[in-house]
Order: structure tokens, then sequence, then C-alpha cells
């Protein structure tokens, strides 16, 4: 289970804040990457907190209500349009940027899930496999998998047949069937093989 000492350490280093930084979203076909920046309040830390992926989304939606509640918070997303123009990579670097900007103060210090940090002022540290080790990114990763969760099944009902709602744009066999069969929407990254293929395959792609 993720824990503590990371910021401990940090904290005892730097004297300041110390965010934790995650993402999700950078597999999907569709849909943009979700980043989130939490820093925890040791004083007041929901109970539960894991790696995103080791829970349920009804976990996950609770406990990123308890956080919105008792953590500093910030979000940042990269749209999918940004995705094609920077690449996967750079795009996800972008919304962790603005997540750590949308927190509202510089941290002292930012824990970056993954091998590497964004280029940027802050002082920073990638951990691999942070989510699973640092409770700050562990929590950073429920607030980014919930927040991306929930605009996908938004674009589910705008656009229907292709399983977002479940899939979450994640290019499964029913999503690039779907696609294969329907085309491309606008939420899709033209810059993805399967969603190259069907933009070749149906011509332009329509406004949304």
């Amino acid at each position: 289970m993720p824990d503590l000492s990371y910021e401990t350490r940090y904290l005892q280093l730097h004297a300041g804040p110390v965010a934790g930084v995650d993402e999700a979203g950078r597999g999907p076909l569709a849909g943009p990457v979700v980043a989130a920046a939490v820093v925890l309040d040791p004083d007041c830390i929901p109970e539960g907190i894991n790696d995103s992926k080791a829970l349920t989304a009804a976990k996950r939606a609770r406990l990123c209500e308890e956080l919105l509640a008792c953590a500093k918070v910030g979000v940042g997303i990269a749209s999918v349009e940004e995705i094609d123009r920077l690449n996967i990579l750079w795009a996800t670097m972008l919304a962790m940027t603005r997540a750590v900007e949308a927190l509202g103060f510089p941290p002292a210090f930012v824990l970056v899930d993954g091998n590497r940090c964004p280029k940027w002022h802050h002082r920073s540290e990638a951990v691999v496999s942070g989510d699973a080790l640092c409770l700050s990114i562990a929590a950073a990763s429920i607030v980014a998998k919930h927040r991306r969760d929930c605009m996908m099944v938004e674009l589910d009902a705008q656009f229907p047949g292709y399983g977002w709602a479940s899939n979450k744009g994640y290019g499964g066999k029913a999503h690039q069937e779907a696609l294969r069969r329907l085309g491309p929407t606008p939420h899709h990254r033209r810059s993805f093989a399967p969603v190259a293929q069907a933009h070749l395959d149906f011509g332009p792609i329509a406004a949304a």
C-alpha cells in the first residue's frame, strides 16, 4: 500500500507543501488526457487511498469526493487536438503542468508518477510505480481517473455506439469495430493508428 514516506522526506528537506501528480488516459483512442495534483492534509487523509487501478469505480468516486473536501487538488486537461499536435507524451506533460498550476500555489516539491517529469521550474522527482508507493500520487491517480471517466460517460451520451461509458475510450475489440463501422468522431485521436486508418476510410472528420 502507498504511504507518506516520500512526502515526509521532501517535506523535511524543503519545508513546504509536497504535491503528488498522476494522469489518466494516455492509452485510449478517444478523449482527453487528464492529470491531477494533490497535496494531502496529514490531519485529514481519507481511508482507503490506493492506486486507482486497484479500486472499484464506486470507491474511486467516494475517495475523489473526500479528497476534494479535505485536500488541495488541481486538475489539468490536454485536449485531443493537443494530443494530436504534441504527441501523447508531451500532451501528458502539459496536463500535469496545468494540474500543478491549478493548485493555486507553488508546491515546494512535486512527486510525479512515472519515469520523467515535465519541463518546469518545480523541484520534482519521478517515481516509477509511484501510484503504488506514494500516497499523494495514489490520491492524484484517483482524482484523475474519476474525472476522466466522468468525461467519457458524458461524451458517450453525445456520441453513442462506441461504448465510451464502459470502455472509457480504450481501444478494445468493440470500440475498434465501432470505429470501423461508424468512423471517427471529433473526440478520437487522429494521431493513433486505428483512428488514422478510419479517417482514411471515412474521409474528413465532422465537427462536433
